[in-house]
């Protein structure tokens, strides 16, 4: 079960860096719950996929995101953690660190929090 968790979360995370919703989408449980942790909690695919829509329309190019070693995961639960970069549409580029801890059933995403902090370039 870990092992696929693992594999799951690093193809959401290809997914979501390729600006690729639906396919972020389709590892996620139709009810699946999402934390930005200190600024919102969505609720459900299509809800997510607004969400998400809006947030393309500020930042025309899609993240880019590196991974950090190791991905961790064991039982239902897998944690990614990693950095973020973000151009929005005037070309400000914005740098943040994250860690996302991703809960799973039945072989979807149920859960998702992510806690996300602004940092200085590296």
């Amino acid at each position: 079960m870990s092992e696929k968790n693992k594999e799951i979360v690093e193809k959401v995370n290809a997914a979501f860096a390729e600006g690729n919703f639906e396919g972020f989408l389709s590892f996620c449980a139709e009810d699946m719950e999402w934390t930005i942790v200190g600024d919102r909690t969505v609720k459900g695919k299509d809800a997510i996929l607004q969400w998400m829509a809006s947030m393309a329309a500020e930042n025309p190019e899609p993240p880019k995101f590196t991974v950090a070693d190791p991905l961790i995961a064991e039982g239902n639960f897998a944690v990614a953690r990693g950095d973020i970069t973000m151009k929005d549409k005037d070309g400000k580029v914005s740098h943040y660190s994250y860690c996302d801890i991703y809960r799973f059933q039945d072989g979807k995403i149920v859960q998702l929090s992510s806690f996300v902090i602004k940092t200085e370039a590296k």
